[in-house]
């Protein structure tokens, strides 16, 4: 007998806080059935570079409370090389091959997540990282010269 868990996105929020700076061409989820829902966001950046990145999750307990992890790194240091910050590695795995934030440094064009399933990523949260069941938020937070531009919330529960 073997115990699993499965992934499943519930919601997504994109908002910039500056919009001379950027704009969300689109930013949804769509189910194509019962089992399988993906992610894609499209942020126009008018403005270049995204200086600071911050990562946060959350578990719902009587609304959403710290769980884990509250970091913040600088993009394009990290970028250049992505083992020097092991959390951060774990959030940049999550989106890397369904998005283009793959090169390093500097970004002169649009970013965006196309069709991130909760399938892929299934292995990182619940084999990486084994986490509770529950319902949980991962918070990011977009900085360009110290000011913090567009936040995205990736809403999912575990069960």
């Amino acid at each position: 007998m073997q115990i699993t868990s499965k992934f499943e996105f519930t919601n997504i929020k994109c908002s910039s806080l500056d919009t001379h700076f950027t704009a969300f061409e689109y930013c949804y989820i769509k189910s194509i059935n019962r089992t399988y829902k993906y992610v894609s966001i499209k942020a126009n950046l008018f403005e270049t570079p995204v200086t600071k990145v911050n990562f946060a999750m959350y578990k719902r307990v009587n609304g959403y409370l710290p769980f884990l992890y509250n970091i913040t790194v600088d993009s394009c240091r990290f970028l250049k090389n992505t083992t020097s910050q092991p959390i951060a590695k774990f959030f940049y795995e999550l989106i890397k091959s369904n998005s283009n934030i793959n090169h390093s440094c500097p970004y002169n064009h649009d970013v965006m997540i196309e069709k991130l399933s909760a399938g892929s990523i299934n292995h990182q949260i619940l084999n990486v990282l084994p986490v509770p069941e529950g319902r949980y938020l991962i918070q990011t937070h977009w900085y360009a010269y110290d000011i913090l531009r567009a936040s995205i919330g990736f809403y999912g529960t575990i069960s």
